[in-house]
């Protein structure tokens, strides 16, 4: 590669990805030219853009400052960046020069940023572990804002990535149950690994049958008290209504872009008083800004990676000159793949 250009990863139209060659950037003072060790696909999010399903008048993303700008192809996306500091601008501090960081950016071989955006990596921690930074402050928000009880049942619908996370993370509960959904035999194995009770496949014959022994009737209380919906399908919300008990709560993590699915909402889910609770991780909720800023759920996440050093669920490695072939891979082949991420090596 020339040393005086970059790759940018481009999403020019829907199904279709480029790396382009870009002048090499130049910091100007107060910022800090990175060198990109690792990058990581956020399947569910960046499959929205990939397929074209992102509603056209928001903004890419209102909290990251390079994502701010309104959709519209073609555009640079990703948001989970490990690098170097190679570079810096005038007035920054020279410690700098060398440290490891984390960047909410783009898949971008290099870039330069604001001293403010950088994350230096806790000493040790290896950049394919930090990579996860955002994917597990996700799951870290999900409890926040599910609030899971001792003793409580729990159901989650799909095991994708943060699927996963949100699973490692509730097995550390002393729950009653913890029973996850997922059509692919590869996540399955892996959240019963990651501490669920219980891995159906929502197909099955046999999972209403073992839905009793966790849910039923028959149990002092019928129902799952909170139900985690992570599909990222809309169509899932009925059934995640379904599996929750009398004024149980359903939360929502997924995002659904502009798909949009009916919701059966005519029969027990007024009667039984369900709860539906919004969560996303941009924004911290009202109840929890008076003592959990930012700052505090970053420092909360950057100790769950290290806990459970979730590179383990990397499931393939791809030069980003290789990144069609990633998406590719997502789109014809979703259950072969948990975490795919991008290295830069060779760029």
């Amino acid at each position: 590669m020339d040393i005086n250009e970059r790759q940018a990863l481009y999403f020019l139209q829907p199904y279709e990805v480029e790396v382009r060659g870009e002048p090499m950037p130049v910091p100007e003072p107060g910022q800090v030219l990175v060198r990109t060790a690792v990058s990581a696909i956020s399947p569910g999010t960046e499959m929205l853009f990939y397929r074209g399903q992102v509603p056209p008048d928001m903004a890419v993303d209102s909290s990251i400052e390079e994502l701010k700008n309104t959709v519209s192809y073609p555009l640079k996306y990703g948001y989970a960046a490990v690098g170097r500091v190679i570079s810096v601008g005038q007035g920054v501090d020279s410690h700098w020069l060398g440290q490891m960081v984390f960047l909410f950016h783009p898949h971008e071989s290099h870039f330069i940023t604001a001293v403010a955006n950088l994350h230096p990596l806790p000493q040790g921690l290896p950049a394919e572990t930090a990579v996860f930074l955002p994917l597990m402050e996700t799951a870290v928000s999900f409890l926040m804002d599910g609030q899971p009880l001792i003793g409580e049942q729990v159901a989650l619908l799909g095991q994708g990535i943060v699927g996963l996370l949100t699973t490692a993370l509730l097995a550390q509960y002393p729950l009653a149950s913890l029973v996850t959904f997922d059509h692919f035999p590869l996540r399955r194995r892996w959240s019963r690994r990651l501490g669920a009770h219980a891995a159906l496949d929502p197909g099955a014959a046999d999972t209403p049958e073992q839905l009793q022994s966790y849910f039923g009737k028959n149990q002092p209380y019928a129902g799952a008290d909170l139900v985690y919906e992570l599909t990222g399908n809309p169509q899932a919300l009925d059934e995640a209504i379904a599996l929750v008990g009398y004024d149980g709560r359903v939360l929502i993590g997924s995002w659904y872009g502009q798909k949009q699915a009916p919701l059966a909402l005519g029969g027990r889910f007024h009667r039984n008083h369900v709860r539906l609770i919004s969560s996303q991780v941009s924004s911290i909720a009202p109840r929890w800004r008076g003592r959990f800023d930012q700052a505090r759920r970053l420092q909360i996440t950057w100790s769950q990676l290290k806990r459970h050093q979730p590179e383990k669920l990397i499931t393939h490695r791809f030069p980003l000159a290789q990144a069609a072939q990633a998406y590719q891979l997502l789109e014809q082949s979703p259950g072969s793949a948990v975490q795919i991420i991008f290295t830069y090596e060779d760029e």
